[in-house]
């Protein structure tokens, strides 16, 4: 199966070692991916904030990139739903629009990718640290993405993952709203971190960068010891130092 990766801004930018567990997870399930190199912002910041036509311009640069792929897979929820947003945005232009959709229909979260299109919940990872779970909001609301995570986390040996309190509240990132409304997006941060503390984890999962730098940004602010990582992360990962993890019910090494 061919995959083209839509790596977003914030992945390239910042979380390279995410894109490269991304295409890990999904070699290692059989997919042969590639990286259309004309990929550009998904022009979400520029849409939320109301600049139409850079939105526009950078949406069509999307479509021109990913127009030969067979599935387009992300590791951003939120990203992906933008491309959703497209055959709306084409809605006066028929020959745009048609394209838009056709995009839009064979984009995947990373996560839904593995579910929903490969049918594969257990990927072989091994994570024996106890973990809380962070729903971003575009994911869930927007997408509806909601149990593909957790099925393949139920899966990881040796995770504890204990439920977050109010976990569907937003952490208070928002794209440009954690820029342009600083005190509450802080506040709406420091609850979330207060519902993390609760579960007493050491580790905070999620499947949106956007998300994780917030709430990272501001845990490392306030001196607090949890670490954030993609959910990416945590499915590539098969025991300590990286080695091969030994399904003792099968006995076999899942590479």
């Amino acid at each position: 199966m061919k995959v083209s990766l839509f790596v977003t801004c914030l992945c390239e930018m910042f979380y390279a070692d995410v894109a490269k567990d991304v295409v890990e997870v999904l070699e290692r399930l059989g997919c042969e991916v590639d990286f259309p190199t004309g990929q550009v912002c998904c022009g979400q910041p520029a849409y939320n904030s109301g600049y139409r036509k850079d939105a526009i311009k950078a949406a069509k640069q999307m479509i021109k990139a990913f127009e030969g792929a067979d599935y387009v897979v992300s590791p951003s929820g939120s990203c992906a739903a933008m491309f959703k947003e497209y055959p709306a945005i084409f809605a006066a232009e028929p020959v745009m629009k048609e394209k838009a959709r056709q995009l839009a229909a064979k984009t995947y979260e990373f996560t839904q990718f593995i579910v929903d299109v490969l049918k594969v919940e257990d990927v072989g990872a091994s994570f024996p640290v106890k973990a809380t779970y962070h729903t971003s909001c575009h994911m869930t609301r927007l997408l509806g993405v909601t149990e593909a995570p957790f099925k393949l986390l139920k899966h990881v040996r040796g995770l504890e993952l204990v439920p977050l309190s109010n976990s569907y509240d937003c952490c208070g990132f928002g794209g440009t709203f954690s820029v342009k409304m600083v005190p509450i997006s802080e506040q709406m941060a420091d609850e979330k971190i207060r519902h993390i503390e609760e579960t007493e984890a050491e580790v905070l999962i999620g499947a949106d960068n956007g998300c994780l730098m917030h709430i990272g940004g501001r845990l490392n602010r306030l001196g607090k010891p949890i670490r954030v990582m993609h959910i990416a992360q945590v499915l590539n990962h098969r025991g300590e130092g990286g080695e091969p993890y030994v399904d003792e019910d099968r006995k076999s090494t899942v590479l």
